[in-house]
């Protein structure tokens, strides 16, 4: 049954900074293609989407460059909104959750549960800076990882080996406020008590969307659900963000994750006084189709958190949540930090807003985003994929089946639409008329299933029959035919006629199949077939009579342009380049650290005399298990053999490391890493280059001698 009304979302960017294409094609450009072609159908559809402005990454970006939190994310809401105009996302509203609408709609919500008791009340210890009053977030401590060993980690997560973390894991824990190590000390949260909702989100995800839902959602909500699900706070002590609405709840704002999905909301009722509509049947009618589009690391927040959100508030749930994958740039995994990334705001500074850019050069982004889209595994962008794909397919393909269509409509048919003899029409014929219609209900079937690249390929898999067909009808030859005689000047013409009529309705039928994805170039083929936007719409895919017999048309102009081999290499060099810088000034900074900043604060002999270093012999090494960077060490100290494990993986093999002698910290307290005790911690030494080397001594040692 077809749904009375669709609400589509897409995540809420995080308004902390500029995003890259490896956003867009996870969330924002399958929502839009799945939104127009639901406006096509002429379906009543509300498209939202916004700025995420609250949670620790602003605050922690304000500090970056100097500014404020307000500053920060007026600033980058701003270019968020902009880069996706640019590139032709159309949201019936990018709001953001700064604005008041959307503090009062997360408040009522915190409201609405808290008096029915669906919330919980917890004390805890959690970590607070003495030096600057406060109780730090996550991302305000920085540690060394357990999993790697590396010494800047964050609370939440470490950079360097992607492990995701929580603040008591990790080593030597510090606040990056004041660089002192914080105290432990009593607070009081609301928490949403996931684990009572086990049993219906089993029912609900594994049974009853068993068989629409993509394998990967379904795969991790199961891998969370069979865990046990826990308490979750959605309060937390900081000043940024939407406060708690309650008297006793001084210095709290709601947790991030529980208020930006209701962002969505917020963003609803915003439209809603915009446009005069009403906003409630969108989130209370259960004839609303609910589709909200992510990436990969928001299925847990999308498939379990926000539904028992909405459930308990008697919302609608969602109906399908088709979350990405992650794309690559050119090998190797996007990253902010390392500076290998492509920003929408390069690629439209570079190719749209250039000469011989235009909107255009967004639809080419576009086209090559939706044939690699990471639906079901991770996908690579490469500036050489991006150049085969609009070279050898868009203007080679699709754009070439239109030109020459035109081109031979002015040449033979004096720029007008020949009539179709259909006395005449042979099997060729009848073969391409048979595709376009079938066509239509291959591609409506994918995009209902939002298999978005399976139905770009049958788009761009019929022009490239309709180039096979005029390759076989051989017009021009045709025409040669008409310097001869009578009945055949005759049968020469009407073949030319029948030929380009095809031609002519498939190109306005290739116009409607490719405005959900590229609508840049549907509106300039509506434009040179002199025809309204109208004529886009679902319902006249397939038919043959799209453009009147006699009518003139515009003459040909090319769709696109190729990519050159000199703007490909540019791109890679660049890349590079940026990258290259990144590490260079990585290494200056932290060389210099090394110097000044990262000296330890001074202590007095008996502080280091409570350390006992003592000598050993490793005995035997070997991987652990599901984890790239852990040895578990077998180390002979004279007096008895430890099991260590140590994050040096990536430096040494196992087989190096056999009867070395290293010096081990004896009685630091036993640390459960991967299921495995380690009974103590071998010393390493970290070069400027980030390699490690193993601090061991010059002469042979009996195992177990102290180290002084």
């Amino acid at each position: 049954m077809t749904p009375k009304r669709y609400l589509i979302t897409a995540a809420l960017p995080y308004a902390n900074g500029l995003k890259h294409i490896g956003h867009l094609a996870g969330a924002y450009l399958p929502a839009d293609i799945y939104v127009r072609y639901l406006r096509a159908q002429g379906r009543d559809v509300v498209f939202v989407c916004g700025s995420d402005e609250h949670g620790t990454a602003i605050p922690i970006q304000a500090m970056k460059e100097g500014t404020t939190s307000q500053a920060i994310i007026d600033k980058y809401h701003g270019i968020i909104k902009e880069n996706f105009d640019d590139l032709s996302i159309s949201f019936d509203i990018y709001d953001r959750t700064s604005n008041p609408i959307h503090h009062e709609t997360a408040q009522e919500f915190f409201t609405y549960l808290n008096d029915r008791d669906d919330l919980e009340i917890k004390e805890s210890e959690q970590y607070y800076d003495e030096e600057a009053q406060t109780f730090l977030a996550d991302r305000y401590i920085k540690g060394t990882c357990p999993n790697c060993g590396f010494e800047n980690a964050y609370g939440d997560q470490c950079e360097r080996c992607g492990t995701s973390l929580s603040p008591d894991e990790l080593i030597n824990p510090v606040s990056t406020l004041s660089g002192k190590p914080p105290v432990k000390k009593a607070t009081r949260h609301w928490y949403l008590p996931l684990n009572k909702h086990e049993d219906w989100l089993r029912n609900w995800i594994l049974n009853q969307h068993q068989n629409d839902w993509k394998a990967n959602v379904l795969g991790q909500c199961k891998s969370w659900i069979d865990a046990g699900l826990q308490p979750r706070a959605v309060t937390r002590d900081l000043d940024w963000g939407v406060k708690v609405p309650l008297p006793d709840a001084e210095g709290k704002v709601l947790y991030v994750w529980f208020d930006a999905p209701i962002g969505y909301i917020s963003a609803t009722k915003q439209w809603a006084l915009n446009t005069g509509n009403d906003w409630k049947p969108y989130w209370l009618d259960k004839e609303t189709k609910l589709v909200h589009f992510i990436g990969k690391d928001n299925i847990v927040f999308h498939c379990i958190i926000f539904p028992v959100m909405l459930k308990l508030h008697e919302y609608i749930l969602p109906d399908n949540v088709p979350a990405n994958e992650f794309m690559n740039l050119e090998g190797d995994k996007m990253s902010t930090s390392r500076n290998w990334k492509l920003e929408m705001q390069d690629y439209i500074d570079d190719f749209i807003k250039k000469e011989n850019g235009g909107p255009q050069m967004a639809d080419a982004l576009r086209y090559y985003l939706t044939t690699i889209l990471p639906e079901t595994k991770d996908s690579e962008f490469t500036w050489k994929g991006f150049q085969d794909a609009v070279n050898g397919e868009l203007v080679a393909v699709f754009a070439n089946f239109f030109n020459r269509t035109f081109v031979l409509m002015h040449k033979l048919t004096y720029g007008k639409v020949p009539k179709f003899h259909n006395d005449i029409a042979d099997a060729k014929d009848k073969e391409l008329i048979s595709e376009i219609q079938n066509s239509k209900v291959r591609i409506e079937r994918l995009l209902e299933e939002y298999k978005f690249r399976d139905a770009l390929f049958e788009v761009i898999d019929l022009a490239r029959k309709g180039n096979k067909y005029m390759q076989e009808k051989e017009p021009w030859i045709k025409a040669k035919q008409i310097y001869g005689e009578g009945a055949i000047i005759e049968e020469a013409q009407v073949q030319i006629d029948n030929c380009l009529h095809l031609c002519l309705q498939l190109c306005a039928n290739l116009a409607i199949f490719i405005n959900p994805f590229l609508p840049n170039t549907a509106k300039k083929m509506c434009h040179l077939m002199k025809v309204v936007d109208k004529m886009l719409a679902w319902e006249n895919a397939g038919t043959l009579k799209l453009l009147s017999v006699g009518y003139s048309l515009r003459p040909p102009q090319l769709l696109f342009r190729k990519i050159e081999d000199a703007e490909v290499q540019y791109q890679v060099d660049k890349l590079r380049t940026m990258s290259n810088q990144q590490e260079a000034n990585k290494n200056e900074t932290s060389s210099d650290q090394s110097q000044i900043a990262n000296l330890k604060s001074e202590i007095v002999y008996d502080d280091f005399d409570k350390l006992d270093l003592r000598i050993g012999t490793i005995l035997s090494a070997e991987k652990v298990q599901k984890a790239d960077k852990l040895l578990k060490l077998e180390v002979d100290l004279g007096f008895e053999k430890r099991t260590i494990v140590s994050g040096i993986a990536q430096h040494f093999s196992p087989e190096e490391l056999l009867n070395k002698q290293v010096i081990v910290v004896a009685n630091l307290a036993p640390r459960k890493m991967r299921g495995i005790e380690s009974q103590g911690m071998i010393l390493t030494a970290e070069e400027p280059n980030g390699k490690l080397i193993l601090v061991n001594p010059n002469n042979v040692a009996q195992n177990g001698s102290n180290v002084k």
